[in-house]
């Protein structure tokens, strides 16, 4: 048998047995990148799918010990009424179990595979991981060197239960917000940029998805969002923290549910920045060119935002792309739903939004 017919009798094979479509075309590194066959994988995707698990593609609900009960996650995915997953709290092979039915019900259904999370900065790692190895406080970073060590430790448990997707790291500068604390890298705004880029770059080369947080900035404001509202006084003092990070190819940011006032352009009008279209759209999207996807903090508990009328929604029209842990997932889609309808310009949006999560979804290796 000649080299040539060997070689196309493996392949055949090789197809047949279903393997050869286990292998990526894309990675992360292709997500910025204009690529005609991504372009085509992306569109030939999204015209399969129906409104509703379009708009669906947008919801992250939250597994894990103190998540929603796992019947219900479970549930949620049958109906195909999530995009992912974000685990706050467990062992590791509660974990990989869970993450494993889901990706049974998935398979079986036929449907997009899941994107799962979780808040794996070091200073929470341990308690997201229970028995993961301890890699410390992010604010005992110092160097890139001890940065590419630790995120080493944190991809590679990452990637053996099943987690795409990291939201992490904090650019907030300040260690002594109430709900910052060790989890920045400190005063010194140079070195906080340089490490979190450095942690970023290396999240992502592994394969992971990182997500810089919590824009426009938590450090320099008194208060934490999960108890109350907090109120960013004047100018925007941490935002440029984010231009370089944009610049180098951050492929997610989170938006915190911080208010701004006295502040002529963008201050939100009583509302978190994370429902403002004037923080998400028209300074983190337009002004500050960011082209990837956007997340809102959660949705379901801290009070900054609870308060608000349909939250979701209104974080959503703000520009959000991924919609984080919202109270009732399946009334988050009917609303959505609902405005698309009697709104052209918001459908258009919703369209943007989903094409980038299914983007993700194919060069994070999930499609």
């Amino acid at each position: 048998m000649t080299y040539f017919f060997r070689l196309t009798f493996f392949l055949t094979l090789f197809s047949i047995a279903g393997y050869a479509q286990k292998i990526p075309k894309f990675g992360l590194h292709d997500f910025y990148t204009y690529n005609s066959e991504l372009e085509y994988t992306v569109d030939s995707i999204f015209n399969t799918l129906s409104d509703r698990q379009k708009v669906a593609q947008m919801i992250i609900t939250s597994g894990g010990e103190i998540g929603k009960p796992e019947a219900t996650v479970k549930k949620l995915a049958e109906q195909e009424a999530i995009g992912g997953v974000v685990y706050l709290k467990g062992s590791k092979s509660k974990h990989i179990e869970h993450i494993n039915v889901l990706n049974t019900i998935t398979k079986n259904n036929k449907s997009i595979p899941l994107l799962f999370s979780m808040d794996a900065e070091p200073s929470l790692f341990a308690s997201r991981i229970k028995g993961a190895r301890d890699v410390g406080k992010t604010i005992d970073i110092k160097t890139e060197a001890k940065s590419d060590s630790v995120v080493n430790i944190i991809n590679s448990e990452l990637r053996e239960i099943g987690v795409h997707h990291n939201y992490a790291p904090v650019l907030d500068i300040s260690p002594n917000n109430e709900a910052i604390k060790s989890r920045s890298y400190g005063n010194d705004k140079e070195a906080v940029v340089k490490l979190a880029n450095q942690f970023i770059k290396c999240t992502q080369e592994g394969g992971v998805i990182a997500t810089a947080k919590h824009f426009p900035g938590h450090g320099l404001v008194k208060g934490d969002t999960h108890k109350q509202s907090v109120y960013i006084d004047g100018p925007l003092l941490e935002v440029d923290n984010y231009k370089k990070i944009i610049e180098d190819g951050v492929l997610s940011i989170m938006v915190a549910h911080i208010t701004i006032k006295n502040n002529e352009e963008y201050a939100t009008d009583g509302i978190p920045s994370s429902c403002s279209r004037k923080i998400v759209t028209d300074l983190l999207k337009k002004k500050m060119g960011f082209k990837g996807v956007v997340i809102s903090d959660a949705l379901n508990i801290m009070k900054a935002v609870t308060i608000l009328d349909n939250a979701p929604l209104r974080a959503s029209k703000a520009g959000c792309d991924l919609i984080l842990m919202p109270k009732d997932e399946i009334k988050t889609i009917t609303s959505i739903l609902t405005e698309m309808k009697i709104n052209a310009d918001y459908k258009r949006q919703v369209v943007q939004s989903v094409k980038k999560i299914l983007r993700l979804k194919i060069c994070a290796g999930l499609i």
